[in-house]
């Protein structure tokens, strides 16, 4: 797994919204896969607990019948290998908790999305402080890239890029 350093040009932190395009075909999975792909360029962030959104996501397309069962189970297993081996998991703590109920304060936002957002900004402050570059916040929900704009992160939606 690759680590935040200077040696990476850009970090980018991936809501459910985008990371489920890894994994399924929809507009902007390529752009993803091209994030995803290069680890010597790129550093994909994702909140811990957002791997059950996506594992949810797979799961109604399953009972949508929009994939098969054995579609479903390898978008699973290749998105457990890929938390495991290629994202950095940002872990939702008490802090990152007490900052998502701030957000709601101040932003429009669903719960899960101010636990994206507060999990970004936790992972950006370090690398501003450390004269890294400042992470991208990617997402496919124009509200919640708003209120990423609005807290100061640069921003990028996949459904930009088909």
């Amino acid at each position: 797994m690759p680590t935040v350093g200077a040696e990476l040009s850009l970090t980018f932190y991936l809501d459910a919204s985008a990371l489920v395009k890894r994994y399924m075909v929809e507009a902007g999975t390529a752009w993803v896969e091209t994030l995803c792909a290069d680890e010597d360029k790129h550093a994909v962030a994702i909140a811990q607990i957002g791997l059950v959104e996506v594992a949810a996501a797979f799961a109604a397309k399953q009972r949508g019948q929009f994939i098969t069962p054995v579609e479903h189970d390898h978008a699973l297993a290749n998105l457990v290998h890929d938390a495991l081996q290629r994202y950095q998991l940002v872990i939702v703590n008490q802090t990152v908790v007490d900052s998502a109920i701030q957000l709601t304060r101040r932003q429009r936002l669903r719960g899960y999305d101010a636990v994206h957002l507060a999990c970004a900004l936790a992972l950006n402050t370090p690398l501003v402080n450390n004269g890294l570059l400042p992470l991208t916040f990617v997402s496919a929900d124009n509200d919640l890239l708003a209120a990423a704009t609005a807290e100061g992160l640069a921003t990028d939606n996949p459904n930009h890029h088909p």
